[in-house]
C-alpha cells in the first residue's frame, strides 16, 4: 500500500484493491490536523473514483463536539456529493468515549447514500468492504 497523506491525526493509505485505509493515530490532534486528514480522504476518493474506505480507530482519541459537528454536518455531505463516498468499514476503538463520539457521526448519515459497518479487526472490515461496489 502507498501512503497518500499523513499528519498528527493519522495516515491515509491507498489499497490496490480499490479503497482507502484511514488509520487514526493515538496522539492529541488539532482541529486543523483533523480537517486536513478528512480533506485528503475526500480528495483521494475523488481522484481514484473510489466509494469505499476502511477506517481504523483502534487507538484514536475521541472526536470533540466541534469535530463531530463538522464531520457530520460539513464533511460527510460533501464527501458523498463530490467524492462519491458510499461505504465505510470502521474498525472500532476499545475506548467507550471514542465509540460514542463516532456513533454520533455515523447516526447522522440519514438521507445520505452512505453505509457504515463496525468491525473488531482490519481483516473483517476488508472482507466486508471488498463485497461492496468499487465505483458508483
Amino acid at each position: 500500500m502507498r501512503v497518500y497523506f499523513e499528519n498528527t491525526a493519522g495516515r491515509l493509505l491507498e489499497d490496490p484493491a480499490g479503497f482507502l485505509h484511514a488509520h487514526w493515530g493515538p496522539n492529541a490532534r488539532t482541529f486543523a490536523d483533523l480537517k486536513a486528514l478528512f480533506t485528503h480522504m475526500a480528495l483521494c476518493m475523488q481522484q481514484r473514483k473510489w466509494s469505499r474506505m476502511l477506517i481504523n480507530q483502534r487507538v484514536m482519541q475521541p472526536f470533540s463536539q466541534e469535530e463531530q459537528r463538522w464531520v457530520a454536518e460539513q464533511w460527510l455531505p460533501g464527501a458523498v456529493r463530490t467524492a462519491g463516498y458510499r461505504f465505510g468499514a470502521v474498525v472500532v476503538s476499545e475506548s467507550v468515549l471514542t465509540r460514542l463520539a463516532t456513533a454520533y457521526i455515523t447516526t447522522h448519515v440519514q438521507g445520505l447514500p452512505l453505509t457504515y459497518r463496525s468491525f473488531e479487526t482490519d481483516e473483517e472490515a476488508k472482507l466486508w468492504l471488498l463485497k461492496q461496489p468499487v465505483y458508483l
